[in-house]
């Protein structure tokens, strides 16, 4: 198979891997070699809507991770590249450098400089304040998987709080499933042909900041992000035929709160973000609960229930802009760290509902399954889900670690 989609291609991208790669050449036998290699399942339950792909597809993820540590424990490098081989969808098949990141280490800051991610957030349902890091949108729909990020970031700790500062000199693209993949819309995404409204494109030099402390029971996040829009809109080609991305530029400012008290957790995610086409306001609160030790037993129950909300008039655009998720955590905490997460999302404004399940098990020392699947029942065809509605799924993963 063609990779379509090799990332890191740009010239001054190639001249940070080398640098990094230079340090551990010296002592290679110092490198700590670990992660996993997986087989993946997908049966669709109905045909395909969109296009012509099966309702069978099938795929193998390579991800390896190398780490290497020196200067008594004050420089790192972490190199963590992915592959994933599809059977059916072309663009699916891809690679990636996810992280190949140098850390310098000091008493009260923090250096990284290369490709890494970064994670902000604490709701369940989505994760609004999640900003530095493009969505891999062919691996799932939840969002959850992140394309590695070129930045230099510059942490202060204080006694006061967290000061991260980031500079971001190039721009990752979205990916999106091609012709022959599933879970997409009417049109395929045309990324070959993506716009920008930065003459600079892919080189606009994207900054953020964010301030964070724990305080008590109370966890605070505030961050501010001025650079190329992750999310982009779409024009239609001039065919009509296929959609363009297009990446406007951006101000966002995020909030993230968690309040932790005995068995509750009370979280909150709130973003405004300013464009020249729009500015809207979105947020993300509510509560989880968890019972231990039920009946006696070593299972935690967690209940989670959150609202979802977006003040963008286009619900087109918008999968939740007026909802509510309900859904339940549990886990054995036994030897094969065994767990299981069911919700369900349901549109306030439409009949629209949404269930999702998340569960994995590890077998051995070395081996973990995992079950996830997706549902909708999606009538309202100004919805931005309506393209979906074909493409229920249930995947399993068989990973090997080591």
């Amino acid at each position: 198979m063609i990779l379509k989609r090799m990332t890191l291609n740009a010239n001054g991208n190639r001249v940070v891997l080398a640098a990094l790669l230079a340090f551990v050449l010296p002592d290679a036998s110092a490198v700590e070699l670990s992660g996993y290699i997986a087989g993946e399942y997908r049966y669709f339950q109905h045909e395909a809507q969109q296009s012509d792909a099966k309702q069978h597809q099938g795929s193998i993820i390579v991800a390896p991770e190398w780490f290497h540590e020196w200067d008594d424990g004050q420089q790192s490098l972490l190199f963590s590249p992915y592959l994933r081989l599809d059977g059916q969808d072309a663009e699916r098949t891809h690679a990636d450098i996810r992280e190949l990141q140098w850390l310098w280490v000091q008493d009260d800051w923090e250096l990284r400089l290369g490709v890494g991610k970064v994670f902000w957030g604490v709701t369940e349902s989505q994760h609004l304040v999640d900003v530095i890091n493009q969505t891999d949108l062919v691996e799932n729909t939840d969002t959850e998987d992140k394309l590695g990020q070129p930045m230099v970031n510059l942490s202060l700790y204080r006694d006061w709080g967290t000061i991260d500062l980031f500079v971001m000199p190039y721009f990752r693209e979205r990916t999106f499933p091609g012709v022959d993949g599933r879970l997409r819309g009417a049109l395929v995404v045309d990324t070959d042909k993506a716009q920008y409204e930065s003459g600079a494109g892919r080189q606009h030099i994207d900054w953020a900041v964010r301030w964070s402390h724990s305080l008590g029971n109370w966890d605070w996040g505030v961050s501010h992000f001025y650079g190329t829009n992750r999310e982009p809109t779409f024009l239609l080609n001039d065919t009509a035929t296929a959609l363009i991305p297009y990446y406007n530029i951006m101000h966002q400012t995020g909030l993230d709160v968690q309040y932790t008290v005995d068995a509750w957790l009370w979280k909150w995610e709130s973003i405004r973000r300013e464009t020249t086409e729009q500015t809207f306001f979105a947020a993300t609160g509510g509560v989880e609960y968890t019972f231990y030790s039920v009946f006696n037993s070593d299972i935690d129950v967690g209940i989670i229930a959150e609202y979802l909300f977006d003040d963008r008039d286009d619900s087109q655009l918008v999968a939740f802009e007026d909802d509510v998720l309900i859904g339940t955590r549990l886990t054995w905490n036994d030897a094969q760290s065994t767990e299981l997460l069911l919700g369900m999302t349901q549109d306030l404004t439409t009949e629209d509902t949404g269930w999702r399940i998340e569960a994995s098990r590890r077998i051995g020392e070395r081996w973990t399954v995992s079950l996830e699947g997706q549902f909708l029942t999606v009538s309202e065809e100004n919805s931005a889900l309506y393209a979906l509605r074909q493409d229920d799924f249930i995947q399993l993963e068989i990973a090997r670690y080591f």
